[in-house]
């Protein structure tokens, strides 16, 4: 396992002033992003940044949601509950109920097949990657503090009675036959 604590993490103000960005993890080929994790702290309503040619999962982790309209109508970003849609549609979030964190996911779905699930109080399973979010969670017996990421090695994680966790899982894309 290798632990990313949250003092690691590379953060940088959004342009618009609408919030703070914390990249946790990237993975580039070349000048093109393949995959990257990274942890927002919205303040305000705003447009969303675009990623063409990019699948966005986004979990909200704090506070009570944003709502992000499209052309395509409104999806509801709720606590705990990871919403997938594309990089490359314009999106206006409005937040619920004030300020609000979340965990993006942002990868090449012809390249990698990815998802995010929530690991709950008293839970057990296995994923590429996690994020601690409270409580007591371990991964192979080791505990992580609140807000640490790991790369599991594929090791089993549990999270205790308070425990709490974002599973990440990242693999190869299979391609079409």
């Amino acid at each position: 396992m290798r632990r990313i604590r949250q003092s690691e993490f590379k953060t940088a103000a959004w342009k618009n002033g609408g919030g703070v960005t914390h990249e946790i993890a990237r993975h580039d080929d070349g000048d093109v992003l393949v995959w990257r994790i990274s942890l927002a702290e919205v303040a305000t309503d705003g447009p969303f940044s675009l990623f063409a040619g990019l699948t966005r999962v986004l979990t909200v982790i704090e506070g009570a949601g944003v709502d992000l309209h499209s052309a395509n109508g409104i999806l509801a970003a709720l606590p705990l509950v990871p919403v997938r849609f594309s990089g490359e549609t314009p999106i206006d979030g409005r937040l619920r109920d004030g300020p609000c964190r979340d965990v993006n996911l942002i990868f090449d779905a012809t390249r990698i097949a990815a998802s995010v699930s929530v690991l709950r109080p008293g839970g057990a399973g296995n994923a590429t990657a996690l994020l601690a979010l409270t409580g007591d969670v371990r991964v192979g017996g080791m505990p992580l503090a609140p807000g640490d990421f790991a790369w599991t090695d594929r090791k089993t994680v549990r999270t205790g009675a308070d425990g709490l966790a974002l599973m990440i899982e990242l693999a190869p894309a299979m391609s079409p036959e």
